[in-house]
């Protein structure tokens, strides 16, 4: 290997055996871009990073993009931010306060309106430099109606994980909306359709797109809201995991068809992602038999599944693309395949597996420069990029991994020991 071959400005390092040794200890690379994230502007009372999806290093908003993603940046960035705050002992009020003012952008400035099939829902795009969004803000992929349904789950889910650490009874209200217009549209789902479509007009339901791979958070916001005494969601509960466990885990040891769309920017039918199996299995190796007594031959079938279709390797290592349409190791799914493959490993008691699922984190590790300043995908030239995939839905990943394996945060150069 080139000794001077460099990811975000920093020289690459491998260990006797060749394994990735990260540039900085984990906690020191977290902790910095932490801190840097604390320095972001506010715009109308929120961290630009909450109602921005593409800013430079500068915080400057891109002039080339006006889209945004409002559910999956802020819902995973709120998840991203609660975990770190547990992570640190809740000794910072700032992740806190940072959290919640990411649920606040989703609550005043990024629902439908209170009307039609999915109303005061909150948006999975829009448009930036608008508070509130207006009603036609769809964008990227989206026509200017549509919603996605899977993205109210990330954010409803979230938003209940806000209320449980903040008390501020106003996420539980959004989240419960969220749910309640979730189990209005549901249907019973077969092996050709998920029980929501990909796309919505939230006017008057109009559907496009057959197939919407991520279930998993609707799943977290039902079982979520059912803990909280709300029992109107069992049965749509237990209609969605029968489709689950039915349909879309068996399609995984197959074609993987029921995985296909999860990315806002995309719209093929068929293409599928690597995001929502992963976050799947998440789940089964979180509740292990209160949700699928099936759960380790379950998760083992989804992650040989991403594995097989959508990893490959750079500087020789084994890194996760996102989706059959995209091949690059961004950092969401990079790190969400790291953290989920670290699970899967301690559950499998795998050596070989968790020495992969770390390397694969110290490769995103190097997107983060010496300033705490990320990168959404190693081979930009500069910091910044999509928030999601630089810094929202990355923190949480290392925390799971940590959780999982205290030690990788460390400073010691055993980059594949378990």
């Amino acid at each position: 290997m080139n000794a001077t071959t460099t990811i975000g400005g920093h020289q690459v390092r491998f260990d006797a055996s060749g394994q990735l040794l990260p540039w900085t200890s984990w906690r020191a690379a977290l902790d910095r871009e932490m801190n840097f994230y604390q320095q972001c502007p506010f715009d109308r009372g929120y961290p630009r990073f909450a109602c921005e999806t593409f800013l430079d290093v500068s915080w400057t908003p891109s002039t080339e993009r006006t889209d945004i993603i409002p559910s999956t940046q802020n819902g995973m960035g709120i998840l991203s931010y609660l975990k770190f705050h547990l992570l640190r002992g809740e000794q910072q009020p700032a992740w806190l306060a940072t959290a919640c003012l990411l649920g606040d952008y989703l609550l005043k400035e990024a629902l439908t309106p209170d009307s039609g099939k999915y109303p005061a829902f909150t948006r999975s795009t829009g448009k930036r430099a608008h508070f509130p969004q207006p009603a036609d803000c769809g964008s990227q992929s989206d026509r200017p109606y549509e919603i996605q349904p899977d993205k109210g789950g990330i954010a409803g889910y979230a938003l209940i994980a806000l209320f449980g650490a903040s008390g501020d009874s106003r996420y539980l209200s959004q989240g419960l909306q969220n749910a309640r217009v979730l189990a209005a549209n549901q249907q019973s789902g077969d092996a050709a359709h998920s029980p929501w479509p990909f796309r919505v007009d939230y006017r008057n339901g109009e559907e496009r797109g057959p197939i919407s791979g991520n279930m998993t958070y609707i799943l977290r916001l039902y079982d979520l809201l059912i803990e909280h005494g709300y029992g109107e969601f069992t049965a749509p509960r237990q209609s969605l995991w029968q489709w689950i466990k039915q349909h879309q885990i068996p399609s995984a040891a197959a074609d993987g068809a029921l995985f296909a769309q999860f990315f806002e920017d995309h719209d093929t039918p068929t293409n599928r992602s690597a995001w929502a199996p992963l976050n799947l299995a998440r789940y089964l190796l979180e509740r292990q038999d209160s949700l699928d007594p099936d759960w380790r031959e379950d998760s083992r079938s989804l992650v040989e599944f991403v594995r097989t279709n959508f990893t490959h390797r750079e500087i020789g290592v084994l890194v996760c693309h996102e989706q059959d349409e995209d091949r690059q190791a961004w950092g969401g799914v990079n790190s969400t395949y790291g953290a989920v493959l670290a699970q899967y490993a301690k559950a499998a008691d795998s050596p070989e597996l968790a020495s992969e699922a770390r390397q694969a984190l110290n490769f995103t590790l190097y997107c983060i420069d010496e300033q705490g300043r990320p990168r959404d995908v190693p081979q930009n030239q500069q910091p910044g990029g999509w928030q999601e995939d630089a810094h929202t839905d990355v923190i949480h990943n290392y925390v799971d991994a940590l959780n999982t394996f205290p030690h990788w945060g460390s400073a010691d150069d055993a980059a594949g020991s378990p």
